[in-house]
């Protein structure tokens, strides 16, 4: 049997694997590291939980253990789908490399740019990214890739599926033509296919599995339902899935349950909180800090249930995980073998459930063609009843629900004011007599005047002149409007004998009859240059 002080693996990685607990490679590790060690391009393909990742994170710390990284410029890239599998290849580089002084970065998004910049100035020798993380720091200016000398990608598949392939085009373009490439895949779809022939270079092509086979150390069973009510599908599911956790006891120690959306993710989680389990949800929506605490919790064994969208379906190191829910039969065959591959790893026993509605009879025809075997059927768990209430559906359609949150979002909307409901009385206005405003104290006008005077400079004969004469034509022009007025007004002594007769009270203050003082008041301005010339040949004097 094949061990890996027989790979020709650096001494520091050798006894690195050995404190891990490791001594017998897999089936794939044992068939990559020669190959890798040469220099080789290699192309692996092997299902979920077959150790790929050590079996390509061995081989490139042995390679880059002779050399230096230069700033911005790393000396070998491995590519993830997802940041959790970015931060497992990166565990997984401490662990192995911490007797070497190698160093890494790890690029991933929901992380400031300006830490991961410092790293990178640095010079790292091992760098670890998302597709679209690493591009930004590219197109940023801050990341050069004409030093890559290994070139990883991994999860090849689950790149296609999310749309990826042509960001790794471009990657690839990005880097030397002379490298190593390492490409590893669950499956081989045809665009897999295409970029292999494209960039890798007379790879050895490894293939420990048949692509798309289930482990056999998994127990598969399929737990058809079929409503009572259809407006009660989601509900009846849900019942389902707590009575197949309890009937399993103490042999579900842990276990993932996978759902299609990420808003049934949610739905789901809080409905096993709500009935007592431990449970809590994980999918792209949450911020990367609590996707991370909640693996974090999972893996320490402090929560019991992880409700997971596909983001938690591949490449994450959770060994011990002893269950697998399929709450929703997945949609692409690929998906199945990958959720189900999360239970039944490194030789352990596992159990995967898959409950199924008529609905999804063409998502199962197309599993079972891809596993090419049938999915084994099991009875519905005993304590299930249907949900047979009348009243509103259990989830209602995707589409009430967005514009039911949409019109609960809007803040400014009016709340109806309600029969119960208190509304405070207005205070009266009260209206200030005039006399109080004007015969308590000086007017607040009369005192900024006075004020003012204070602070005027002494102007010349010239300016006093000029503002005499200006302010006789304003005096002039004003009486001369009065006087066009007087047919149409009344004298302002008049008007207010006419209230004190009438005992009307006192005049509004305002736009009304009454006219502050101080808009009547003149205001001397400085004299132009012309005047200052005419006031000096009037006088016969010389500026």
């Amino acid at each position: 049997m094949t061990k890996f002080s027989d790979l020709a693996l650096d001494p520091r990685v050798l006894q690195a694997v050995s404190e891990a607990g490791y001594e017998t490679p897999t089936p794939i590790q044992a068939q990559a590291i020669p190959e890798a060690l040469t220099g080789r391009d290699v192309l692996g393909i092997a299902q979920t939980g077959t150790g790929k990742t050590a079996s390509f994170t061995l081989p490139m710390i042995t390679l880059l253990g002779q050399g230096r990284a230069r700033a911005r410029m790393p000396r070998s890239l491995v590519l993830a789908p997802t940041r959790e599998l970015a931060a497992q290849v990166a565990e997984n580089f401490d662990i192995y490399a911490k007797h070497t002084r190698l160093t890494k970065a790890l690029l991933i998004g929901g992380v400031a740019f300006g830490e991961q910049d410092k790293l990178i100035d640095r010079g790292v020798d091992v760098l670890i990214a998302t597709p679209g993380r690493l591009l930004d720091h590219f197109e940023r200016g801050k990341l050069l890739l004409t030093g890559v000398q290994i070139m990883v990608v991994d999860e090849a598949d689950r790149m296609l599926d999310m749309g990826f392939i042509p960001d790794i085009e471009r990657i690839f373009t990005l880097t030397p033509p002379k490298r190593q490439t390492m490409f590893y895949s669950a499956t081989m779809a045809p665009e897999i296919e295409r970029i292999t022939k494209t960039f890798l270079k007379n790879p050895a092509r490894i293939e420990v599995a048949r692509q798309a086979t289930t482990s056999t150390t998994i127990t598969q069973s399929l737990i058809e339902l079929k409503p009572v009510r259809k407006d009660r599908v989601f509900g009846d599911k849900r019942a389902v899935l707590r009575a197949l956790i309890r009937a399993e006891g103490e042999a579900c120690t842990n276990a993932i349950i996978f759902c299609n959306r990420k808003m049934d993710v949610d739905v789901v989680a809080k409905s096993l909180k709500s009935h007592g389990f431990n449970a809590a949800p994980i999918h792209g929506d949450l911020a990367q800090s609590e996707r991370m605490k909640t693996l974090d919790a999972f893996r320490d064994g402090s929560l019991h249930l992880l409700v997971a969208s596909d983001v938690a379906a591949r490449g994450l190191d959770i060994p011990a995980v002893s269950h697998v829910f399929n709450f929703d039969v997945p949609s692409h065959p690929e998906d199945y073998v990958h959720r189900i591959g999360r239970t039944g790893r490194a030789g352990r026993l596992g159990k995967a459930f898959t409950i199924s509605v008529p609905s999804d009879e063409k998502y199962l025809k197309a599993i079972e063609s891809l596993i090419k075997a049938e999915i084994p059927r099991g009875p519905l768990p005993e304590g299930f009843e249907p949900d047979t209430r009348e009243g509103k559906p259990d989830r209602p359609p995707r589409e009430d629900r967005k514009g039911r949150e949409r019109a609960g979002r809007g803040r400014d909307r009016e709340r109806p004011v309600k029969a119960h409901d208190e509304v405070a009385p207005m205070e009266p206005l009260v209206a200030v007599p005039k006399a109080e405003v004007t015969e308590a104290e000086p007017r607040e006008e009369e005192r900024r005047e006075e004020r003012r005077e204070e602070r005027r400079e002494p102007r010349g004969e010239r300016g006093e002149r000029g503002g005499e004469r200006r302010r006789d034509e304003r005096q002039e022009s004003r009486g001369e409007r009065r006087e066009d007025r007087g047919d149409r007004r009344e004298p302002r002594e008049d008007r207010r004998d006419y209230r004190r007769d009438r005992d009307l009270g006192p005049a509004v203050i305002g736009m009304g009859d009454h006219v502050p003082d101080f808009i009547l008041r003149s205001f001397a301005l400085k004299p132009s240059k012309a005047e200052d010339l005419e006031d000096a040949s009037a006088t016969g004097t010389e500026g």
